[in-house]
């Protein structure tokens, strides 16, 4: 497939963002990770410290799998990566891994349940499936349509899609700040592609706080939803169903 999406160079250079996701994950991201979606690996530089025994980036759009093939070779990004192009269907059978990564990616995809079905054959026994995702409905905006969103969730709803047979280790809303910023784009501004100088404000200023407000808050109130589920100790029956595109991040 090809990305069409135009969001990924400008959330990039969202460093403040990525180092608050990076301190919320790190205790999860250990042995063999699958981040589905790496897109352009601006996430994935700050989530893999090479500490890890391998991580996969698995990325569907060809020319960006190609990217992040040259990111490995040119010391970009740590010895530990590797690049694959396609989907979880994509995978070898019997493949497994400690951790897989949905970092704003289970939104641009039409069937998320039966793509975390899929992906459930891969976790390994006591792995653990982190999901990151847009919140609250209501927020649907043109950015969102734009760039590929079929949804968003809430904690609730995000839940339902998880196979039934994960146990839920947290769930919970993240960037109270932004959500400020949400709310005016949805109510006020409506736009479909943000702003590098908007960015550039939510995480020079509105990231920060919400690293103070978050926990202060319970993490009640945000505007994405991040979810982490672990296997037990058995795997399920391998699923036989035909595949579908997937997505990218930033």
């Amino acid at each position: 497939m090809k990305y069409q999406g135009q969001e990924l160079e400008i959330f990039a250079k969202a460093r403040r963002w990525k180092t608050y996701l990076a301190t919320l994950l790190r205790s999860y991201l250990a042995g063999r990770v699958l981040e589905v979606g790496a897109g352009l690996g601006a996430t994935t530089s700050f989530l893999c410290d090479g500490t890890q025994q391998l991580w996969t980036c698995l990325e569907p759009d060809v020319d960006m799998a190609k990217g992040l093939q040259r990111a490995i070779a040119n010391g970009d990004l740590p010895r530990c990566c590797r690049a694959l192009a396609g989907t979880t269907y994509d995978l070898a059978i019997g493949s497994l891994f400690d951790a897989i990564l949905y970092i704003d990616v289970l939104e641009h995809i039409a069937s998320d349940a039966t793509e975390l079905l899929q992906s459930r054959q891969h976790l390994a026994p006591g792995g653990v499936l982190v999901v990151l995702s847009p919140a609250w409905p209501w927020l649907y905006s043109a950015f969102d349509a734009a760039i590929g969103h079929y949804r968003r969730y809430t904690k609730a709803s995000l839940a339902a899609v998880v196979p039934n047979d994960l146990e839920c280790v947290t769930s919970r809303y993240i960037d109270s700040g932004g959500l400020l910023a949400s709310v005016g784009n949805r109510l006020l501004l409506n736009r479909a592609i943000p702003s590098a100088r908007t960015i550039a404000l939510w995480d020079g200023y509105l990231v920060p706080i919400s690293r103070a407000l978050d926990p202060l808050l319970g993490f009640r109130v945000g505007k994405s939803v991040l979810g982490v589920w672990r296997a037990g100790a058995s795997r399920p029956a391998r699923l036989n169903r035909p595949g579908f595109p997937g997505g990218s991040k930033p």
